[in-house]
């Protein structure tokens, strides 16, 4: 029995349960993938951690079924081919790397990403498959970010020296939760205003805890990157929002009450900017990965090879006591990571799917303002201050390999494929209708 998008909008669990028990065996596996490379169930409970390539598995299995599906559809993209074209150049420097070696034992950090992009794109191919997986994608950050805010709270919201940090994974780090936080939340908050029609008050109320738990995780991880990249949205809501001068007083108030929320020693590290040893640290890693790329411009100093080549050529600008035996760490910048492993050659793939993302979803999102289909038509705009967030962020950690950036990008893909299936669909039957 077909489930009605409406039905699907309303949230009805056995509906939602119908409508994944209808769906093949390539999409179960891929929504199985998504769940344990978000959930990781398998840090939780004993016994499951005994395999470590669930998430693996899953991919492998997803493209076997997708393989032996007799309805498969096959998608290619510019998203695809810019994906497949960042990868060759990663194999190209790899080659013409200082330390190949050293490169190629990080090649399926970067490759695993293109498998995974690829088989989750093939599988992803409907409204109702992509709807799934955006409310597993939801569940899975919602438990970060509900446990984060819940140990904020718990702690006063006083200040602590690494902040809150996720389960062991992606996630770990105080930064790289935050992150996901800020890559979590708009979409979370504009797929509530898509779907908002079609709920109960109390439903509205209840799914709006995920942005806001988000938010308060955000803050209390304590890092500098993930609050101003959470700033930057706040203010980018101003520009999509019809009521702009009620959004500017919402603003403003979540400001005074966000700053309020900081320690005082969040504070302090947010006015001591460009002057302690950490911000000293990683200006020294930009600016002399900065020279790096200017001196090999094409190709980089070679994949994952930033750190070997810094503690050879710039072991003096080390300032940072716990590093000097250590050596350098990666640059804590996505931008100076990919120039130095790819050099501009693949930086401007790199930034060209950033751009042809968002510009996607800008120009499907007016599409879809103009057809009155109100949850793709906002669901765009958080995927874009969704993107926004991961950049700015992306300033300040080294996170080009990391799943944000590359699960929007099957996100964005999927919304794509099916909404030009939608519009082929539609066009077909107004033809039909005017030759009846």
């Amino acid at each position: 029995m077909t489930v009605s998008t409406i039905d699907l909008y309303k949230l009805r669990p056995g509906k939602i349960w119908r409508a994944f028990a209808t769906e093949g065996f390539a999409f179960w596996m891929s929504c199985l993938y998504l769940f344990f490379e978000y959930v990781r169930p398998q840090a939780i409970w004993e016994g499951l951690d005994a395999y470590p390539y669930w998430a693996r598995t899953f991919v492998i299995l997803a493209f076997i079924g997708w393989l032996f599906d007799t309805k498969r559809q096959f998608v290619w993209t510019k998203i695809t081919t810019g994906v497949c074209a960042f990868m060759f150049l990663i194999a190209m420097s790899s080659f013409t790397a200082y330390w190949p070696a050293t490169s190629w034992e990080n090649f399926m950090k970067s490759f695993n990403w293109v498998v995974i992009f690829f088989v989750l794109t093939q599988t992803v191919t409907t409204r109702q498959r992509f709807y799934i997986m955006l409310l597993i994608f939801f569940l899975a950050s919602f438990k970060l970010s509900q446990h984060g805010a819940i140990v904020f709270a718990k702690r006063g919201f006083s200040f602590a020296s690494w902040g809150i940090r996720g389960p062991q994974g992606f996630f770990e780090n105080p930064g790289e939760l935050a992150i996901q936080m800020v890559v979590f939340a708009p979409i979370a908050l504009f797929f509530i205003q898509g779907i908002r029609e079609h709920l109960k008050r109390w439903q509205v109320y209840a799914l709006y805890l995920m942005p806001v738990t988000a938010a308060l995780t955000t803050l209390g991880t304590n890092t500098r990157g993930g609050q101003l990249a959470l700033a930057a949205q706040v203010l980018a809501l101003i520009s999509v929002t019809k009521h702009r001068f009620k959004m500017l007083l919402a603003v403003a108030l979540i400001a005074i009450i966000g700053f309020q929320l900081l320690p005082p020693e969040q504070k302090e590290r947010f006015e001591n900017i460009g002057k302690d040893s950490t911000s000293i640290q990683r200006l020294l890693y930009w600016e002399n990965g900065w020279q790096m790329m200017k001196d090999h411009p094409l190709l980089g100093v070679g994949y994952f090879n930033f750190i070997p080549y810094y503690n050879r050529y710039y072991p003096e600008d080390l300032v940072l006591s716990y590093r000097r035996g250590k050596g350098a760490e990666l640059p804590h910048n996505i931008i100076i990571q990919v120039g130095t492993d790819t050099g501009f050659a693949g930086l401007a793939v790199y930034m060209g799917l950033i751009a042809a993302a968002f510009f996607r979803m800008r120009r499907i999102g007016k599409e879809a303002e103009k057809a009155g289909d109100t949850f793709i038509s906002n669901l765009c705009k958080g995927m874009n201050l969704s993107l926004l967030g991961f950049f700015v962020a992306g300033q300040f950690v080294t996170v080009a390999y990391y799943p944000y950036l590359w699960i929007h990008l099957v996100f964005v893909t999927a919304i794509y494929t099916f909404w030009q299936k939608e519009k082929a669909e539609q066009q077909a039957n107004v033809g039909r209708e005017a030759l009846s």
